[in-house]
């Protein structure tokens, strides 16, 4: 199960798909949505999430990736932190194992995810990095090896991801 952690920016990665982390209304938002937005194309991209939205929290919708290296985008709606007691935990999870889902019926073998919900959304990053490595190393376990890039900006998110790796 090939997964690693690059402190790289993930709208330059070559792989099948990266994955944006996206508001309900599929829209250019901020951090790493904005700048998949920017990098793939603004207009281009809006225009096809137009007819895809809404999209509920937990799941997610996939896109051409116009000007990005990457072939598709998926917008996965991570969950906005509400303490941890409103279902956080299986509606991140639920992003990880859709965007997979969709990879692979995209017919797609790699996939980059930045650490969804973890900005603007106030998901804490280490129960964040926890849900994120497990969901995908389980799925990757039921269905079949991926090549699973986690981009992290930053030291301390790449340290983190690096340590749930490791364990």
């Amino acid at each position: 199960m090939p997964m690693r952690a690059v402190p790289l920016d993930i709208t330059g990665l070559d792989v099948d798909a990266v994955v944006n982390a996206a508001n309900e209304d599929l829209v250019e938002g901020g951090g790493v949505c904005g700048a998949i937005f920017r990098a793939a194309g603004d207009a281009a991209l809006a225009e096809a999430c137009r007819p895809l939205a809404p999209c509920p929290t937990g799941e997610a919708r996939i896109t051409p990736g116009f000007g990005l290296k990457a072939r598709h985008v998926i917008h996965a709606v991570g969950p906005v932190w509400r303490g941890g007691a409103a279902g956080e935990a299986a509606l991140l999870a639920g992003c990880y194992r859709a965007s997979l889902a969709l990879l692979r019926e995209a017919g797609g073998r790699s996939i980059a995810f930045p650490a969804i919900s973890t900005g603007i959304y106030g998901y804490p990053a280490d129960a964040a990095t926890r849900v994120a490595v497990a969901t995908v190393r389980d799925d990757l376990a039921r269905h079949g090896d991926l090549e699973v890039v986690f981009a992290c900006f930053g030291r301390a998110i790449l340290a983190l991801y690096e340590k749930e790796l490791a364990s």
